[in-house]
């Protein structure tokens, strides 16, 4: 699929949500060390770039330094790494998975990281994330105390099994927070993946991580 054919797709499942909904389109690069593939998306019109890990992102970002690229770093954060992550200057931390990342990222930079609160909505004990119970309480204290930890909302990944209900049901439960937390400046809701983004939209994801379905077309 390229990025045209998932543009098409994205538009369909958006509008059976809403007409008013906008979508943002993350293509995650961790399929791949290239970086021409990169430049091809780039070409086409993609703007936003997420990776999983600190030392594949600091490579592309180098090698990709010509391109005003959005990154996105989206894999689980090691506190060891922080600095590093920083130094890249990524344009947003999708994965903040407890008060404590939160903290530790806050003590280490001088200037406002846009940053998401990672839930574990399907509350799968293979998956990083706080529990959905202690999402809003977390998501305020951080707000309240960490100055530098700029929250932009949340993101979440769906349960992964087969069963589509299950899925629109983890879903469904991080949407809701997000609309609690709305009311605290809360605007991105990132949900949906390769195999399931569709799914995702339709439950009102307004951005997505895309890599597989997306990257095999430029590989």
């Amino acid at each position: 699929m390229n990025l045209d054919q998932l543009i098409q797709r994205v538009e369909a499942a958006r509008l059976r949500r809403s007409e008013h909904l906008i979508v943002q389109i993350v293509a995650v690069t961790k399929y791949t060390k290239e970086t021409e593939p990169l430049r091809r998306l780039y070409a086409e019109g993609q703007r936003a770039f997420g990776e999983n890990r600190v030392q594949d992102m600091e490579d592309k970002v180098n090698a990709l330094s010509d391109l005003p690229i959005e990154w996105h770093f989206i894999g689980n954060l090691q506190k060891n790494k922080i600095n590093k992550l920083l130094k890249l200057n990524p344009f947003m931390i999708q994965s903040i998975n407890s008060y404590e990342l939160a903290e530790a990222i806050n003590k280490r930079t001088d200037k406002p990281v846009r940053c998401l609160l990672e839930i574990n909505s399907a509350k799968e004990p293979t998956k990083h994330g706080l529990q959905p119970e202690l999402a809003i309480e977390t998501y305020l204290k951080i707000k309240e105390n960490l100055p530098n930890i700029n929250l932009q909302g949340v993101m979440t990944i769906g349960a992964h099994v087969d069963d589509e209900t299950e899925i629109r049901k983890s879903f469904r439960l991080t949407y809701d927070i997000f609309e609690k937390l709305k009311p605290y400046g809360a605007k991105i809701c990132s949900m949906g993946m390769s195999g399931d983004f569709e799914i995702a939209i339709e439950e009102g994801s307004n951005m997505i991580r895309v890599g597989s379905a997306l990257l095999n077309s430029y590989l």
